[in-house]
């Protein structure tokens, strides 16, 4: 069978080579380029801790280690006033999350290069470019379901919103994985490194210097035409476009991309210095120092390197390199007492951009990452939204291309992951007026210190502008069944990364289990202190294993000492990219595979049958697994 064939080895692009890779999938990735990333320190991603796990889950980890920062905690401040501090819950190994940032060159606009010693004006494509042409405004609107934007009750101190995250009153913040803090530049140079690595058995093909200008498609496949050194047409099973804000893949489609141009505009420096907060992230809104502006980030990188954003006016002026030392050393005198020795490595200035495509799927071609959306204001990320783009839609290329395809299947990653960037790009919208310093929404939320627990949301992870999202309505879904049961989290949302067990023995985390099928995970309180021997072949596992062998879908079978709001015997089903599909009050294995056809697109009806009634295995019928 014919390739997948992706356009643009950014590091959506390249994520999703690896993906498929990981499912036994080939891959051509066509490259407009030479195949080396601009060297820009100021240009960095955040990355969440789903997001950074599946990063490491393609063969990054090491690099994370060795080039992202980590931070223990997250200080909001307003004025002299600290608002909120929130120390991060300790993460595991090289990864955590946080939130992808758009750097220097991401868009037209001016940027100060330091290495050239002045300023530039640019209009070369990237990726948070302006789309040309008329804007029609937003198109993330109710035609996409319910309005998801917040929800504040007033006065409360409240957040809930995409997700369902972490609801906390202000004073009482739970505690929060740390993100992981990384050159954009350092991670493309991982992805590639992975690709080499013997793991991908060949199965990626990198092609430099093949700029896409055609694409036909038919019933069997798409043909993509490529110009450079050498013109080429090339035959794939698909063909997804991780190509960027100004996508040839979507022009050629002939999708629409509306949307709002220049919705923030941050001045940004890469430095290395001594801060009074070592390993912490600070967000100071109003800083009380002439020319501080409105706001101002400081997150850390390695080796004592921060990155900087001050927030400018949408339509200031020129920033000249003379403003923007200005504007380092106020800053750093305000926050140290006097400006302290400091190293300026890297600057510039980005435009943020929010435009959703109309489409992300016309027939066998797909988009993913900034070809579909361009997100970023009030701490929202692009980078996260677009390897989460190819978290859900690697799984489902892979199931199309294995056991052929699936129109339900294939249709839902438009409809769950462009929903999901519809209600945070809602959210935004909603917020900005608030947060911005406008109206609206002012009185009912109760205060300021309400709408700096909003904002921060964003750089946490947490609410409307920042949780992972979740695929309530998804119509991947099953239907309600007698022995479904309700769990600590919701189905559609992501499980939570319980410590696991795997019938030989081996153990480790549910999300390093993540990206090569479904996962059936059984909660056993014991298997921590029985011998594997002593449980293996004992209780309900027997049969769980034989239903888990029927699935319709590759499934591994897994063991969990306790999960939250879950009891002893619960059977959940968890979704290739970490979603929760449903949970099960003992073994039903009728509705455990009815649940897995629903995953594959097909039917999502109640089982019947033995099985189904009364044929399955209870949690009040089943012995001890131990």
């Amino acid at each position: 069978m014919d390739p997948v064939i992706v356009v643009g080895a950014g590091p959506v692009g390249l994520a999703l080579a690896l993906a498929l890779a990981a499912q036994d999938v080939p891959s051509v990735v066509l490259d407009e380029g030479a195949g080396e990333d601009e060297y820009r320190p100021a240009r960095t991603a955040v990355l969440r801790p789903d997001i950074a796990a599946f990063v490491e889950r393609l063969g990054c980890a090491d690099t994370l280690r060795e080039e992202g920062a980590r931070w223990t905690g997250w200080r909001s401040m307003r004025r002299r006033q600290v608002v909120r501090h929130v120390a991060f819950a300790g993460a595991r190994g090289g990864g955590a999350g946080g939130v992808g940032g758009r750097g220097p060159g991401d868009g037209p606009g001016e940027g100060y290069d330091e290495r050239r010693g002045g300023v530039t004006a640019r209009e070369a494509p990237g990726r948070g470019g302006q789309q040309p042409g008329r804007s029609d405004g937003p198109a993330y609107g109710p035609a996409y379901g319910p309005a998801q934007g917040p929800a504040y009750g007033p006065g409360d101190g409240r957040e809930r919103g995409l997700g369902a995250g972490p609801a906390y009153r202000l004073g009482d913040e739970p505690g929060v994985e740390s993100p992981l803090h990384v050159p954009q530049h350092a991670l493309t140079l991982a992805l590639r490194q992975a690709i080499a690595a013997p793991g991908t058995r060949g199965l990626v093909q990198l092609v430099g210097e093949s700029r896409l200008d055609a694409l036909d498609q038919d019933a069997t496949g798409v043909a993509a035409h490529t110009r450079g050194p050498r013109s080429a047409w090339w035959r794939g099973s698909h063909l997804v476009g991780c190509d960027g804000a100004r996508s040839t893949v979507r022009k050629l489609l002939g999708i629409r991309f509306p949307g709002r141009t220049a919705v923030e505009r941050h001045a940004v420096a890469m430095l290395r210095a001594e801060l009074p907060w070592p390993g912490e992230a600070v967000l100071h809104r109003q800083p009380p120092w002439h020319g501080g502006g409105d706001e101002v980030t400081a997150r850390p990188l390695p080796a004592g390197g921060w990155r900087l954003d001050w927030l400018l006016p949408p339509r200031g002026d020129l920033v000249t390199p003379e403003a923007l030392v200005g504007r380092i050393r106020e800053t750093l005198a305000g926050w140290c007492a006097d400006v302290p020795p400091y190293d300026l490595v890297d600057t510039g200035v980005y435009t943020l951009h929010h435009r959703l495509a109309r489409s992300w799927r016309v027939d066998r071609a797909f988009l993913a990452g900034d070809a579909a959306h361009l997100l970023g204001a009030l701490g929202t990320q692009g980078l996260d939204e677009g390897l989460r783009d190819v978290e859900n839609l690697a799984w489902k290329l892979a199931a199309a291309w294995h056991d052929g395809p699936s129109e339900a299947l294939l249709d839902s990653y438009e409809a769950e992951r462009r929903t999901a960037v519809a209600a945070r790009l809602r959210a935004a919208d909603q917020s900005l007026p608030v947060l911005r310093g406008g109206g609206g929404l002012r009185t009912y939320l109760g205060g300021s210190r309400q709408h700096d627990a909003l904002l921060t949301d964003g750089h946490l992870g947490l609410g409307p502008l920042g949780a992972p999202p979740s695929y309530v309505h998804s119509p991947l879904a099953p239907l309600d069944g007698e022995a479904r049961v309700d769990v600590g989290t919701e189905p559609g949302a992501p499980v939570d990364d319980v410590p696991v067990t795997s019938p030989d023995g081996a153990t480790g985390r549910l999300r390093d289990r993540l990206g090569r099928g479904v996962l059936v995970v059984l909660v056993a309180p014991g298997t921590g202190v029985w011998d594997r021997r002593h449980w293996v072949s004992a209780g309900v596992m027997p049969r769980l294993a034989e239903a888990v062998r029927a699935l319709p879908v590759r499934g591994e079978l897994l063991v969990t000492e306790a999960y939250p709001g879950a009891a002893a015997h619960t059977v959940l089903l968890v979704r290739p990219d970490g979603h929760l599909a449903a949970a099960f009050a003992g073994v039903r294995p009728a509705e455990l595979r009815a649940a897995a056809e629903a995953l594959r697109g097909g039917s999502a009806q109640d089982p019947d049958g033995e099985d189904g009634e009364d044929g399955g295995v209870r949690a009040e019928e089943t012995a001890d697994v131990h």
